[in-house]
This record gives structure tokens, sequence and C-alpha cells, in this order.
């Protein structure tokens, strides 16, 4: 995924029940105050979650984000985010994922949860409806 390389993620482990990466700290990454941008540690999220959904599709099948929910439970001003995603539910139409994030000394930074659309291949898409 040429955005996630390019903030920094980088995937440590990835099968069907559990996907771990990592997010280093960086400034161009942060806030005001030297704190990891909310929206670069959701990036992590969906980015892990999202492997973890497409590794439990259907052959052929592809995936989409639908929804996510992330509580944000302490800032991160250094070292690394990491994130453990593992499947809630597989099913024929979403595959929902939880992911946890923590900072170097193992405390929790967020918690997100997301649908993930299962999009099978030869499926129509709807087009938008002239002006």
């Amino acid at each position: 995924m040429p955005y996630a390389r390019g903030i920094g993620i980088r995937l440590e482990k990835a099968d069907s029940g559990l996907v771990r990466g990592t997010l280093p700290w960086a400034e161009h990454l942060c806030t005001a105050g030297g704190l990891l941008h909310g929206g670069a540690v959701m990036s992590l999220a969906d980015t892990v979650g999202a492997v973890c959904a497409y590794l439990n599709m259907p052959p052929g099948a592809a995936t989409s984000t639908v929804e996510s929910k992330t509580n944000f439970f302490r800032g991160v001003r250094s070292g690394n985010v990491t994130a453990v995603a593992r499947p809630l539910h597989v099913g024929s139409s979403f595959v929902v994922v939880q992911t946890e994030l923590s900072d170097d000394e193992d405390r929790r930074v967020a918690l997100t949860i997301q649908s993930q659309a299962v999009l099978r291949p030869g499926h129509p898409r709807r087009e938008p409806a002239p002006d």
C-alpha cells in the first residue's frame, strides 16, 4: 500500500488470525507539542485491519473499509506504535476486525473496530445517477 509505506508503516506478521504492524514516531506525523497525530494512529489501525480482513476474504475477493471506530487512550511522543489486528467476525458480506494499538512500554494507545466489505469479483458496481 503506497500510502502506508509513505508514512512509515511496517508489517511484521500477517496471517488470517493475526496481523501486526508498527508505525515509528516521526515529527512530520505530529500535532502541536510533538504528539503523534490521531490520523496517523488511525492509518496504522486501518492498514493493519485491512490486511487482516483481506487475509480472511474468499479467493478473488477484495475489501474496502466501510466503518471504523477508534477510541484513543494516550498520546505518543516517541518510539513506535504497534498495532495487532484480529478478526472478530468473518462473514460472507463483511469482516469485522479489532485492532489494539500500544506504545513501546506496552501501554494501550487506542482501540479500533472496523468493518470491511467483502467485494466479490464480477459483482456489478453501481454508477452514480446522471445529473
